[in-house]
């Protein structure tokens, strides 16, 4: 076929020998099957900004270092030198979260490197050496389905044990190969004590895996993952070898507003009555 111009420098530069057909085209990303040397591999391909068609892109880079003060400043300013270093932060943050989840215990293709915004990584097979299926194209008992949840929810713990939450995760973000699952897609991975949306994004990674295995062993639908996941972070006592019950109380005592607007409302005219004694002891003098 013929040769992508953002894979053209790749094979010039001998780390692409061929590029054998395309996979996928995602919001994001193109991915195209290729063959380094002897082994097949998978190049992705990264959209620009433009083009890209990621909804809310701020919410996940929310919290994100750039090591580097002068891209920092470049990027806080929006230049196009910014614009550019912004990029490549995006693209740099797959790869940096793909070693880290690796070296987490947690399944994701295996990248060799990104190249002017191509990511080379692993080809996730099946045992017949094809392709791996995503979950959405998979089905299976409730036993199975129990098993690989179980898998997942530890999963999850482990890159919120890593200081991650993936932040897009869905049964269109996971392969499963012969060996269960692999989460792929991880761009947008965000930091979970810098970003103020972590928690939500957790408590819905969780809630999509639990409503597809759902379909298989309804009562998944009724277990609070991400809720213990999140007391046991906030109060330090998460570890990758905890083993997780599904099961937390969830508070459902609703705030009395009204006692609590009372108090305002005391504390307001307390201290308005203090800035009076103050005003009329000023006057006496």
């Amino acid at each position: 076929m013929k040769i992508p111009k953002r894979l053209q420098p790749l094979v010039e530069d001998g780390l692409v020998d061929e590029v054998i057909r395309p996979l996928m085209s995602g919001k994001e990303a193109d991915v195209f099957i290729v063959r380094c040397g002897s082994k097949i591999r998978c190049a992705k391909i990264y959209k620009d900004a433009l083009k890209r068609s990621f909804k809310k892109a701020a919410q996940y880079t929310e919290g994100r270092k750039v090591r580097n003060s002068r891209r920092a400043r470049a990027i806080e300013k929006g230049s196009k030198f910014g614009r550019q270093q912004q990029e490549d932060t995006w693209q740099n943050a797959e790869v940096d979260a793909l070693y880290r989840l690796a070296r987490a215990g947690v399944r994701v293709p295996e990248p060799y490197g990104c190249f002017d915004g191509v990511l080379l990584m692993e080809l996730v097979t099946d045992e017949n050496g094809d392709v791996a299926p995503r979950l959405n194209e998979v089905s299976m008992s409730a036993e199975q389905a129990r098993e690989d949840h179980a898998l997942m929810m530890h999963y999850v713990m482990c890159m919120l044990c890593a200081g991650l939450v993936h932040g897009d995760l869905s049964e269109f973000n996971v392969l499963v190969d012969e060996n269960g699952p692999v989460i792929i897609d991880l761009p947008q991975a965000v930091d979970a004590a810098a970003n103020n949306n972590a928690r939500s994004m957790l408590e819905r990674d969780v809630r999509n895996m639990s409503e597809y295995y759902g379909m298989f062993a309804p009562e998944l639908r009724q277990s609070h993952y991400a809720e213990e996941m999140w007391a046991l972070y906030e109060d330090g006592a998460l570890h990758p070898d905890l083993k997780l019950t599904g099961q937390f109380e969830i508070d459902t005592h609703s705030a009395d507003v009204d006692s609590v607007m009372l108090e305002i409302r005391a504390a307001l005219a307390e201290e308005e009555k203090r800035k009076q004694r103050l005003r009329e002891a000023e006057e006496g003098d």
